[in-house]
C-alpha cells in the first residue's frame, strides 16, 4: 500500500519542484557550460529497480572524460578533475537536482538505496541473494546509507543498511531520512571519499 502511495508522492512532488526551479536549474546549466568545455547534464547508466539499467541524470561537476582520468570512479578530497564551480554544487549536493526528472519519470525516488554503476562496486551477477533485495525497490536520492555515513562507509556496510531499507520501508522512515538528509546538506558533511570503499561481499 505504502508503495502506491510512495510513487504518487513522488510524482507530485518533483513535478512541482521541477517546475518551480526550472529557471534556477537552467541558470546552474548555463554556468556549468561558462566555467568549463562540455554538457551541464552529466548522464550514466546505473542499476535501477529490479536490477534494470537507466541513466541517472546529474549536473556534471567534473571535467569531461574524467572517469578515463586520474583514480577512476573515486572522486577525493582536491580531486583536480572537479572544475571550480563543480566544488560548490558538490558540496552543497545541487550536481543531484537534475534526479528529479528520474524520480518524475519513474526511474527513481526521493528516498531510496542509491543507484550503484552496473560495474562498481560489482557488477549485478556478482550480489550475493541477500545484497540483490536492495533492488526490490526504486533507487533513491537519498537512502538509509546516506544518512549513517555515505561515503565513509565500505560497500558491504552499505547495502546492509539498504536491504534494511526494503525491510522497513514506511512513510515513518522516509520522513526521518529525508530530515536527518536536509541537516547533511546543510553542514556538507560525509561528501566526499575519504577512501576507496571495501568490496566485501559476506553479507
Amino acid at each position: 500500500m505504502y508503495r502506491n502511495i510512495k510513487r504518487i508522492l513522488d510524482i507530485l512532488f518533483s513535478a512541482i519542484l521541477l517546475v518551480l526551479g526550472a529557471i534556477p536549474l537552467l541558470i546552474v546549466a548555463l554556468i556549468i557550460k561558462i566555467d568549463s568545455p562540455g554538457e551541464a547534464l552529466f548522464k550514466q547508466e546505473r542499476l535501477g529497480l529490479n536490477g534494470k539499467t537507466f541513466k541517472i541524470y546529474k549536473f556534471r561537476s567534473m571535467c569531461v572524460g574524467a572517469e578515463k582520468k586520474g583514480s577512476g570512479v573515486y572522486s577525493g578530497k582536491n580531486d583536480a578533475r572537479v572544475t571550480r564551480v563543480g566544488k560548490i554544487i558538490r558540496a552543497t549536493s545541487i550536481d543531484e537536482l537534475p534526479q528529479l526528472i528520474n524520480i518524475f519519470k519513474g526511474e527513481m525516488s526521493f528516498i531510496g538505496p542509491r543507484p550503484t554503476l552496473t560495474y562498481h562496486p560489482w557488477k549485478l551477477e556478482e550480489y550475493t541473494d541477500f545484497q540483490k533485495r536492495r533492488f526490490e525497490v526504486r533507487p533513491g536520492v537519498t537512502g538509509l546509507a546516506q544518512i549513517n555515513g555515505r561515503k565513509d562507509i565500505p560497500w558491504d556496510r552499505r547495502i546492509e543498511y539498504d536491504v534494511d531499507y526494503v525491510n522497513n520501508m514506511s512513510f515513518g522512515l522516509d520522513f526521518k531520512i529525508l530530515l536527518k538528509t536536509i541537516v547533511k546538506v546543510f553542514t556538507m558533511s560525509d561528501n566526499v571519499n575519504t577512501f576507496e570503499t571495501a568490496k566485501n561481499k559476506n553479507s
